[in-house]
């Protein structure tokens, strides 16, 4: 009897031991395996999504004037645009996109007028390439107030707002920016002007005793303007280098258009849409500069709408 009991003991003792065992090795090859996979996914991780410093270049203008990337303060500031406009991939993106479709027209304007050809990222930099209203009620690509606008030739009322006319509010802004050149000689300068009114400008220069932007303290906005200029123009101009991959069938194409002219009253822009074989929102698409569903012209001015060719929103778009 104290013989099986013994023996009894000692099969307990050893199934406690194997089964001991085995508990130990399992928890060991399971946390080996959590470790594997841990350091598997850190890798996998870091492979999907890594962020860099941008590089920054060692010489840069601004419309032919010299940068002055060796003063800390200048270097740095260029640097926070340039990460700002490279990791918010989303907005530049678009503003590439849409950069393809627009520049053609507002370069062109530029250059006839004798304006660089770096004051183009202006509106971008004001309004994304887009017909933006801001909380002062500036509008447009080039973001106009109503009565800087008129002063530089642009109609504005409840029928016609020409800030909304690519072409003729470029042309405004033109003309501002040369009157800012002659006055600053510099189109640095010019630039900041446009951002923050000539006088406000002025006020700085007379209080600092200096007239050269690198040196003035402004206002955050337009201590910062000068820069995002500088950075759009870098990325804007190889967006490769900065990581943006883009086939050309993905940009926003220009899309052709013949004018209509009119020069009298339309009661009806709805019904004026269907004769070019339109709607409404495609007209208004494409103009809109034009404000109300009508049109008086009491003074029979001379207008040009633009119509896009027949088929033209359906069709397969390519430069």
């Amino acid at each position: 009897m104290k013989k099986n009991s013994f023996r009894t003991r000692r099969l307990i003792f050893g199934i406690i031991v194997i089964t001991s065992f085995l508990f130990l090795f399992f928890i060991f090859v399971f946390a080996e395996r959590d470790i594997v996979n841990d350091a598997t996914d850190e890798i996998t991780n870091e492979q999907k999504y890594a962020i860099y410093p941008v590089e920054l270049p060692e010489e840069l203008d601004f419309a032919g004037e010299k940068v002055p990337l060796d003063y800390f303060d200048v270097k740095e500031s260029l640097d926070m645009e340039l990460l700002i406009n490279v990791y918010w991939q989303s907005h530049t993106m678009l503003l590439i996109k849409r950069a393809n479709r627009y520049f053609p027209e507002i370069k062109s304007i530029l250059e006839k007028n004798g304006i660089p050809e770096d004051l183009v990222f202006i509106p971008v930099a004001e309004s994304d390439l887009t017909n933006a209203v801001s909380p002062r009620q500036a509008v447009g690509f080039w973001q106009f107030v109503s009565a800087t606008a008129r002063e530089h030739g642009l109609e504005v009322n409840h029928e016609v707002d020409e800030r909304y006319h690519i072409g003729k509010s470029t042309q405004a802004a033109c003309r501002f920016l040369k009157e800012s050149y002659q006055r600053y000689g510099s189109w640095t300068m010019a630039a900041a002007s446009y951002n923050m009114g000539r006088a406000g400008l002025d006020e700085q220069i007379e209080r600092q005793k200096i007239n050269y932007y690198y040196d003035l303290l402004l206002n955050e906005e337009t201590g910062r303007y000068i820069y995002r200029l500088l950075a759009l123009k870098l990325i804007l101009s190889d967006p490769e280098k900065y990581g943006f991959h883009i086939e050309p069938e993905d940009l926003y194409v220009q899309i052709p258009v013949y004018e209509v002219t009119i020069d009298g009253s339309v009661e009806d822009f709805a019904n004026f849409a269907s004769k070019y074989n339109i709607n409404y929102k495609v007209l208004k698409i494409f103009n809109p500069w034009l404000r109300d569903n009508k049109l008086v012209n009491a003074r029979g001015k001379t207008y040009y709408i633009d119509i896009p060719r027949d088929g033209i929103r359906t069709a397969e778009l390519t430069d």
